[in-house]
Parts: structure tokens; sequence; C-alpha cells
């Protein structure tokens, strides 16, 4: 045995490594391939030994290869050998090769199942590690399936280098087997609040990628990832949690309201672009989902576009683009607060990068009003003189056009003007959006009638210098305008002041070097031109002058008639027959106009784009059935369908002539001109004067020079984009007088009277007259058209079998598969799983024995509660509804935790806390007490958060609908002890019919406003609808209402609600002074709909402001508070309650929830708070609680304003 381990260390000597391999392929670079297949042949001889450490070494050789491109699947077994391998070097290298080349398709895969699960199990951690570093890149649905229960045990495992790999992988076992999904998502969520930083980050990272594609099923996570990014510190893990609620918010548009402050705060705070960008997209998703109810958030959009504009002026192009990139999203919902960066958008259209340059592009198209649409117009046709490639300017062509024409001409006040940037624009050279322009001047000449005479005059121009248009070759796409200008010509030729020189025009010889659709309708559009001029030439009996236009057509259509163009040339001998018709009739002296006009009488409707698309399918029509019997199946392959003409094809195609070369097709060819030169009755067609020119000899030897025209080329005749926008400021001067005018008059008429009316006037969009009507034609459908046109989403696409309901409770056939052999309980739940890992690492001590004793006595009392936990797993979406409507977080829910006077959390809990709960939170305490000191403090930590979580799922709800779950206040450092649940919203109003819930918050960007949130909530079966609700103004506080509204008038509800439907209003209060609470009477009618009918219901209602409603929480330091009291600007009063039986934790927490109040400082029985008032009041409380009574010490700027609210805590304390 000695000598054989001496003999294979002798032959290891003389092996080759992958050093040698690689020094050996660069020294033969001339023969590579002959090198490397020697190395591979060496290879092979080495997988044959049985020496573990040579087939290491040779498999990593192998794996170099592979990534030069060679196929190394022969090797797979001697791979998965390596793998098997004790050592963990050997180890190591086999999953690296077998992560680069083993796939789905791989034969020998399903003989790594045992293997990798011996490695999952192993007590080293490290070979655990490489084990899932492995499978994450070749796992198969398999494998998926079987190791699903490992990797799940593993997500608990003691050590976070395991945890954190399992977690991740668990995100490619769920693509591949997505059963696995809901089992284990119970166990990936806890996952979010590990103690561990980078499992955390792995968990959010997972279960972000999978909201990503079907966020609604993640929705019931919403507060935990709400308390995620409050808390944490990662911008990493920000962003991820970010962009999740970009994408939960247009699905659940209350959650905004609790978004849109801790975002703000984070774009004031954070220094990171990466964040700020994320931060700035969510709110935009946010205030684009925002229901029309809610207050206005200018604030919050003024700072996301001055942080924009910090990255679009930054020196840095990414950031620059990125910039441009959000607020085009902006753009969207708040136009005019990106209209006034105008003019650094317009910057960026000088900047050296396309890319940038396209993106301040897209953002001008949304920026265009109607009084800055010429001036932006007029730049950019500036920057297409200037434009350097034919990409960009095509691109600033493209924009223009859609600028122009977005929302039919919505902008545009003067179309002459947009005739003249149109015609402007067929100056191009090089365009390949020719067919852009021609379209618009038709859409144009159709739908605006004022503009018609304008449009054909421009295009009798273009027509008369077409050859200025199609002269250049390169310029075929610009010559598309004469498709659009001989079209106009010809419908609307009653416009023409020359008609006979504008169909000379069209009748020149030169028009036969346009494309073929383009001749096609010169030759319809001269027709219509011939009919009128005909007319006009009858009517004032000019017989010889339209015996000379039917003469002049006949002269020259016959060119037309030999056209290449098959279109070209049926159209022109149809036309020459007629008009030589009309030329016998005309000699007979017969007046043939009004019949030739006949032929094009009318106008003719535009066809929708998508018409054939939408024609419904008729009944009994099945496109899939066999129109014919479909070919038998014993027909051989060899037979081949009988198809018209493909026999005579085949035996032409059989006698092929030999190929002839060039110096015999050149003599046939001369030998064939002779020939027709000589018949006289072969019509010879007259060579075109550039041909001629061409054959003149010494032509090749004339010098081409170059000629640099600084001076854009100008058609003669036609007008300037420039001179409209002087017109236009005149035009809308003028307009804006007679309104002065006109007012002056109204006000003299209504002097003496009340009448409400603004003294300043502005001139809106509205204001500016258009000088020209736009006529929008509806274009044609056929009939029952389909209303939608959705595409089918793809079927391959892998997340469509992760959209799975993880709300519903677990069924048993749903959970993992367990394998036998394995001595394992049934698996009851994922938290049942968590001792396996320490079974399989180590031993369990003496300790731990006693813990697991302990809770296998409680066992029965954890089986009395399952049931209430699974009620609570049914009910998460109504957790979700309460927690959204609930009041927005404080300022202070951004700070991070590392600051502990304003870091810890106030949780509320469930009031019935059961005794065998308390019982088995005392017995775990003692348990953990007797560990060691070295885990001490973590574990307890983590055992206290973990029990904490069990208790909240197993509590009864509460029998309160309003309070359905429970609050965070992040004010204080108070302990973790179960609180009562609290709700702010209080019972408004109700009757059979409907229930109303309302809470006040106080509004930090306006001192003088509220907002009232109220929940409408249908209790009956019928349906209501036009809710209007309407509240009678105090001196002291009114309702805000819509524009032009009078003090009487109610405010619609912006929805209805369906029976048994609930959802939520905001309404605006303004109000002068806060230190008084005070009550408005209301009434909400609505319309009950039902079978039987509708009929109108009212509901009186007592909205009461308390002086508490105008206090926001906001956070303050000790240091400042003291320096506050020191100031003696405060009024002092003092208020004692009584039979005070609740703890002091549970007292503080109604202070803060009820009053809005944040904990400063807590020493025993003693806490100082502090809050301040929308009106910048400062409040502060010294609270101090004896055996049975509390006194609190309250210092406020205003002594009225205290002791209200000294009197609404008193009033508080006293329901305790």
């Amino acid at each position: 045995m000695a000598l054989k381990m001496v003999k294979g260390s002798i032959d290891r000597m003389f092996d080759k490594n992958l050093q040698d391999l690689v020094r050996g392929i660069r020294n033969h670079k001339e023969d590579e391939a002959k090198y490397i297949s020697q190395c591979i042949d060496e290879i092979k001889q080495e997988l044959k030994q049985d020496n573990i450490a040579v087939k290491a070494n040779a498999v990593c050789k192998l794996t170099y290869l592979q990534m030069l491109g060679y196929d190394i699947s022969w090797a797979a077994f001697n791979i998965i050998e390596v793998m098997s391998a004790s050592k963990f070097t050997f180890k190591r290298i086999g999953y690296l090769a077998a992560s680069q080349c083993f796939h789905e398709g791989t034969d020998v895969i399903m003989l790594t199942t045992n293997q990798i699960r011996k490695d999952l199990s192993s007590p080293n951690q490290y070979d655990t590690g490489v084990a899932l570093t492995g499978l994450s890149c070749f796992v198969t649905p398999d494998l998926a399936r079987d190791l699903a229960n490992d990797i799940m045990t593993l997500m608990s495992h003691t050590k976070p280098y395991i945890r954190k790999k399992a977690v991740l992988i668990m995100y490619k076992v769920f693509l591949k087997y997505p059963e696995s999904l809901r089992p284990a998502f119970p166990r990936l969520k806890e996952k979010l609040e590990d103690p561990d930083p980078g499992v955390q980050s792995a968990a959010v990272n997972v279960i972000c990628e999978l909201a990503r594609r079907n966020p609604k099923n993640y929705l019931s996570l919403a507060p935990l990832f709400f308390k995620l990014m409050t808390s944490s510190t990662n911008n990493w893990v920000l962003i991820k949690i970010i962009k999740l609620f970009g994408a939960l918010t247009p699905l659940e548009p209350r959650l905004g309201k609790k978004l849109i402050e801790p975002l703000t705060n984070l774009i004031h705070s954070t220094s990171a672009m990466s964040l700020l960008y994320e931060c700035v997209n969510t709110v935009i998703a946010v205030l684009i989902s925002l229901s029309s109810g809610m207050p206005n958030h200018s604030a919050s959009i003024q700072l996301c576009v001055q942080k924009l504009r910090i990255l679009i002026e930054d020196s840095d192009q990414n950031l620059k683009y990125l910039g441009l990139l959000a607020m085009s999203k902006i753009l969207k919902t708040h136009p005019k607060s990106v209209q006034s960066h105008k003019d650094l958008i317009l910057q960026c259209l000088d900047d050296k990068d396309e890319s940038i340059r396209l993106r301040a592009l897209d953002l001008l198209y949304g920026m265009v009003s109607k009084k800055n649409l010429m001036e932006i117009v007029k730049k950019l046709m500036i920057h297409v003189d200037k434009a350097e490639g034919t990409t960009y300017r095509d691109e600033l062509l493209t924009k223009i056009i859609d600028i122009c024409s977005q929302s039919n001409y919505q902008y545009i006040t003067n179309f002459e003007w947009y005739i003249s940037i149109l015609v402007e624009l067929t100056r191009l050279e090089g365009t390949r959006h020719g067919h852009l322009i021609a379209a618009q001047m038709l859409d144009v000449a159709i739908r605006v009638k004022a503009i018609r005479k304008f449009a054909v005059s421009q295009m009798a121009m273009l027509l008369d210098n077409a050859h200025l248009i199609a002269s250049n070759t390169q310029r075929n796409g610009i010559c598309e305008v004469l498709y659009a200008a001989a079209w106009i010509c010809g419908e609307f030729s009653e416009h023409l002041e020359e008609a006979n020189q504008t169909l000379e025009a069209m009748l020149r010889p030169k028009v036969t070097t346009l494309p073929g659709h383009i001749q096609a309708v010169y030759v319809q559009n001269m027709v219509k031109l011939y009919a009128s001029i005909l007319q006009q030439k009858e009517q004032s009996g000019e017989k010889e002058a339209a015996q000379e236009i039917t003469q002049l057509m006949i002269d020259r259509l016959p060119q037309f008639v030999q056209s290449a163009d098959l279109e070209v040339q049926e159209r022109a001998s149809c036309i020459l027959q007629l008009i030589k018709y009309i030329q016998k009739l005309q000699i007979k002296e017969v007046p043939v106009a009004e019949e030739v006009i006949a032929l094009f009488a009318g106008e003719l409707n535009p066809v929708a784009p998508k018409a054939q698309k939408k024609v419904p399918v008729p009944e009994g029509l099945d496109l899939d059935a066999w129109i014919n019997e479909p070919p038998s199946d014993s027909e051989s392959e060899d037979e081949k369908p009988k198809t018209i003409f493909h026999d005579e094809e085949q035996r032409h195609s059989r006698h092929r002539q030999p190929e002839i070369d060039e110096e015999e097709l050149a003599r046939r060819r001369e030998a064939r001109k002779q020939e027709q030169a000589n018949n006289p009755f072969y019509i010879k067609s007259s060579p075109s004067p550039q041909k001629r020119y061409q054959d003149t000899p010494g032509v090749e030897h004339i010098p081409v020079v170059q000629i640099d025209l600084s001076v854009p080329l100008k058609v003669p005749g036609m007008p300037m984009s420039d001179q409209y926008v002087k017109l236009e400021e005149e035009r809308r001067h003028k307009q804006k007088l007679e309104k002065d005018k006109k007012k002056k008059k109204q006000k003299k008429e209504k002097r003496g009277k009340h009448h409400r009316h603004n003294s300043l006037h502005t001139e809106s969009e509205e204001d500016i007259a258009p000088a020209h009507h736009v006529d929008i034609i509806t274009e044609e459908m056929p009939e029952n058209a389909l209303p939608s046109d959705e595409d089918d989403k793809d079927p391959n696409d892998p997340y469509k079998a992760l959209d799975i309901d993880l709300d519903k409770p677990l069924a048993d056939s749903e959970k993992l598969p367990v394998q036998r052999h394995r001595n394992v309980e049934t698996l009851k739940s994922p938290d049942s799983e968590a001792p396996l890992v320490e079974k399989k690492s180590k031993k369990p001590k003496k300790k731990e024995k006693k813990h697991k004793e302990k809770e296998r006595d409680k066992g029965k009392k954890k089986e009395k509660e399952k049931k209430v936990v699974e009620e609570e797993e049914a009910k998460k979406g109504e957790d979700l509804d309460f927690w959204l409507s609930t009041a927005p977080p404080s300022a202070s829910t951004t700070q991070p935790q590392s600051e502990p006077e304003a870091g810890a959390a106030v949780v509320a809990e469930p009031q019935e806390v059961k005794k065998e709960d308390r019982e088995e939170r005392d017995e775990e305490e003692d348990d953990e007490g007797k560990k060691s000191s070295k885990h001490k403090k973590k574990k307890h930590k983590k055992e206290k958060e973990e029990k904490s979580k069990d208790k909240k799922k197993s509590k009864k709800k509460s029998h309160h609908s309003e309070e359905e779950t429970t609050e965070s206040v992040q004010n204080g450092t108070l302990d973790d002890e179960p609180l009562p649940p609290m709700s702010s919203y209080r019972l408004l109003a109700e009757n059979p019919y409907i229930k109303m819930t309302y809470d006040i918050q106080g509004n930090l960007q306006n001192d003088s406003q509220v907002t009232v949130s109220v929940i409408f909530e249908n209790k009956s079966t019928s349906f209501l609808k036009s809710m209007e609700l309407n509240v009678l103004d105090s001196l002291n506080t009114k309702m805000l209402r819509p524009e032009g509204s009078s003090v009487h008038d109610g405010i619609p509800v912006p929805f209805q609600l369906p029976p048994g439907i609930s959802n939520e209003a905001q309404f605006v209060f303004t109000l002068q002074s806060i230190v008084m609470a005070q009550k408005l009477k209301g009434t909400l009618s609505f319309i009950v709909k039902n079978d039987e009918g509708s009929t109108h219901e009212k509901l009186d209602f007592k909205l009461h402001f308390s002086c508490a409603s105008y206090l926001i929480t906001t956070p303050c330091y000790s240091d400042a508070f003291a320096k506050l009291l020191e100031s003696g600007d405060l009024h002092m009063s003092s208020i004692k309650v009584d039979g005070i039986s609740i703890s002091f934790q549970h007292l503080l927490a109604k202070i803060c929830f009820h009053h809005h109040f944040s904990v400063v400082e807590r020493v025993d029985s003693c806490a100082s708070m502090y809050s301040r008032s929308i009106q910048g009041h400062h409040v502060c409380l010294l609270v101090k609680k004896g055996e049975n009574s509390v006194s609190i010490d309250g210092k406020c700027n205003d002594s009225t304003l205290l002791s209200n609210l000294l009197d609404e805590m008193k009033e508080t304390l006293s329901k305790c």
C-alpha cells in the first residue's frame, strides 16, 4: 500500500498542472489546436487513474479548456467523482466544473442528488457552502424538488454564512419548482428580521426579485418592509425595498400616504446618488397612484425636481441621463413643475452625448404648451441645421412633428406657421423621414379646412420646384413630400390660383424619374386638376383653351404609359383613353366638364389603422378548422402537393442554357440594338436630357467640384416660419386687449354688486384661441369591432408559475416531500424544522436538551393556539387595510437606530394576553438566564423578538372594526411590552346603509390646513353612489372647496361603494386659530341603488376638531428640550388623574398615539415628552406615575391651547 502511494506521488510530479497548460498554450500559438488536442488526450489518461488528486488536477485543466470553448461534456461522470472527494480543495474543483458545464440536458446530473444532500448536511460549513454555490448554477426541476426541504432547513443554520447562501439559492429553487414557494415562504419571511445584516439583505433581495414580477402577492408584507425601510442603514437594501414599494403602490394607492414622508426625508438626507434616484422614482410612482381626493404634494414634487436638476447638471453623463429619465416620469403628472426648467433641458440639446440629446428631446415633447410651442420648435429648427449625422437629425425631425401634432394639434394656434415649418423641413438632405412630413401635410390639409387654400398654394410651389427635391438620388426620402403635394393640389384644386401652371409642372418629363408610387399619385391627381380646369374653361366659354388643355394631357400622358411600374402604367392607360374620348366630345362641342368633375365628387374618410384587426369573427366560423379534409397520415413524405404553375416552372428549369461569358453577352446586345434600329415598327423611347448629356464624349473627364453651401437651400417663393412667430405675438396681444376691454365693461356693469373676482389676471393656455379650427375626423371602424387588442403574455415565462397566493393556509398536499430514509418527524410548519440543523452539525448540550423538553411540554399549548394563528393568517388582508388606514409616519421614522434618543419603537400589541403565554415567556426567560454569558445578550434579544412575533399572530382580533392591527410609534425608548390595540380613527356617523370613521392630520407644509381622512364603509347589500359630503363652515374653520364653488356646495366623494366595500377619501379644511377645540355640523347625501330602484338618503354628523389633532409628532433631543424649558417663554399648567391602573409604558403609548407626542427621555416612572402644533406652538410635558394616579405638568407658548390639551388628556386617561 505504501509503495502504491509513493508511486502515485512520483507520477503526479510529471503531470501537467493548470499553470503548465496555460504556459504551453501561450507557447504554441501557431499550432494551438493541435497542442490542446494532445493535452485532452493526456487528460483522458489521467482521468482513468484511481488517484483522486490526479483526477482533480485533470478536471481543473478541463475547466480552463471549457472556458476557451471546448466541449467537456464527455467528462461529466469524472466531474461527479471529483465532487464526491472528501478533501475540500478537490470538492471545490468538482463543483466549479459542474457549475460551468452541467445543464438540464446533462444525463448524469441525477446522480448528484445524494452527493449534494450529503454535502448540505456536512458539519463543515465550507463543504455546505460550495455545494449551495454549485447547485445554484445547475439546479434542475428534479434537483429542486428533491433538495428543497434540505435547503429550507439550512435557512435556520447557526452560521450566517450558510443561512445567507441558503436564502439566495431558494430563489433558483422557486423558479424551477414553484410548488416550494408557499411552504418555504414563512421561513423566508422570518429571515427579513435575521440579526445578521447579510442574511437580511439576501432575504430582501429574494423577496424583491419575486415581487418584481408578481407584486400583488406580496402586498401583505408592506408593514414589514416599511419597518425595514425606516430602520435599515444599508443603501442597497433600501434601494431594493424602495423599488418594491414602487411596484406595490399602483396596486394599493393608500400605501402612498404612508410612504411620502419617509421617502421625502430620505431624499433630503441621503448623499448616495443611487438611493436618491430610486427614492425620486418611487415618490413619482406614489404621487401618480394617489387618489384625486389627496391634498396636493407640490412640495414633494418640487423637492424631487430640484434634486433631479442637480443630477442633470452633474458632469457625470450617467447621472445626467438618469436625471432626464426620472424628469420625464414627473412630466407625465406634473408638467408645470418641469416646465420651469426648460432652459436646462434645452442646454442638454447641445450635449456631445447623443443619448443625452435624445432624452432631452423626449422631455421637450411633454413640456410644450400653447405659449411656448413656437419658441421650442424654433430652437429645434436651429439644431436641425447644425446637427451632425443623419440619425440625430432624423430624430429631431420626428420629434418636431410629434411635438406639433400631439393630441390632435392641441397646442398649435396658427396652422400657416406649421405648414411653413413642414415646408422648411423639406430642405433636409439625406433624411429617411420624408413620409412623415408627407403624412403631416395630408393630415393638416384634410382636418383643418381653413388652411386648405394656404396649403394648396405651398404645395403648388413644391410641385413647381420638384426638380430641387428629386434631383439628388441621395434624397429619395424627402421626395415623398411630392406624394402629398400632388394629392393636396388634386383633391383641393378649387383653391389653386394658377391651376394651368401646376398641371404643367405635374406633366414634366422629370416626373418619370420619381418612385412608382409617387408617379401613380401624380397621374391620378392630374386628372382631378384637369377636371377642375375643364370646368372653369367651359363656364367662362373658353372652348379653345379647354381643347388645348386636353391636347396637353394627350401629348404628355404617354410617358407615363411607358412606365416600368404596373400601377402607373394601368392608371395612365385608362386616363389616356378617357381623355381621348373627352376630346372627341369636345370636337362635337358637347359639354363634358360636369360629368368629369362628378368622377371625383365627395370626400374620403380615413380608415383606422387597427380596423382589420378589430373585425369580429362571425358566428360559426372556426379559423383553426381545416377548409378541406386534412392530408392522411398514410401519404408518403415524397409525395409533393399539386400546385398551380409549379410543374411548369420545374419543366422549364430542367432545360437550362449553358452559361454565357461577358463577350458573348456584349455581342448579342449590340446585334439586338442594331436590329431594333433597323426595324420601322419598333417604338423607340426618346432618351432623357440627363442620359443624352451622359452619352456625350469626354463627359467622364470633366472634374467634379464640391460646392460648400454655407446658406441652406431655400425653395423660392416659400415663406419662412420666423415671420409667424411675430405675427402670433401680435395676434395674442390683440386678443388680450379685447378681453381686457370686455372685463372693464363687465366691471362697470357689476359695480355696486357683491361679486367675487380675481384682481390679477394671468393668461392661461385656454385663453389663447387658435387661429384655425381643427376638424377631428373619426376614423372608420368595422361594425361590432372588438374593444381592445391585448397581447397574450409569454407562455414560456418562468415567473408565471410563481403567481401564487401566499396568504392562504398551507394544505397538507403542498408540504415539501421528506426523504423516507431520514428519521425526521412529519413537517408541520417551517418553524418546527429549526432544531434539525443542530442535530446534524453537533450533539446537543445538556442545557439545550432541557430547553427542548420544555418546548415539548408546551406543544399542547401551541396546538390550542394553532387555530387562532390560521384565522389570523386568513385575515392578513384586513390587517393590511387597517395598517394603511392609520396616520402617516412621523418624521422620526427615517432616523437611523444608532441614535438611542429617537430610535426605539413603541409597538402596539393585542390586548388579550393569556396567562399561559405569560408563564411560557417567564419560563423561557428563566431558562435563557441559565445559558453561558457568551451568547446571553444576542440570543435573549433574538428569542424575545421571535416570541413577541408569535404572540402577535396568536392573539384574537378586537371586536371593533377599526381596531384591526397594531400601530408602531417610533418616538421614545420604551420596553417591548405588549400594548393594547389603538386606532386613530373615530366613529363619525352610522346608519343601516353606511358607516363613517374619520381621522384628522396636521399638514406641516401649510400652517393653516388640516386633512380629514374619512373611511366610508357600505354596510348594506345595495350600491351606494353620488355621495356628496358637506360641512357648515364656521368663522374659524372652513372646508376647502373647488374653485368657483359656493359656501353651501358639498364636495363629491370621488368613488362609488359596492355592497360590503369600504374606501377612503380626504378633505382639506382651512383654519385660523387652533387653541380651541370645536365641532362642525355636516351632512352626507347619497343615492341607494338596488333591484327595487333608487332612493336619496342623508346622514347627519358632527365633526370634532380636538386640539390634539393640530399637533404633529416631532422628535426632540434632550439638549434642545432643556433649552426650550429654560427660555422662560412658556406658560405652565398641571393636571392630576386618579384611579390609573395601567402600566407606565401603556400610559405613555396612549399619550404618544392619541395626542401625537414623542418621548424625549424616560427615567423609571417619570418621562419628558414633546410635540409641536402646525402653527409652531411648542408643547412640553413632564409625566409622573404614582401608585394609582398620574400627574402631568405642561408648558406651552399659549396657555389656552395647553389648558385644552390637558383637559383632553385627562379625558383620555380617565377611560383607562
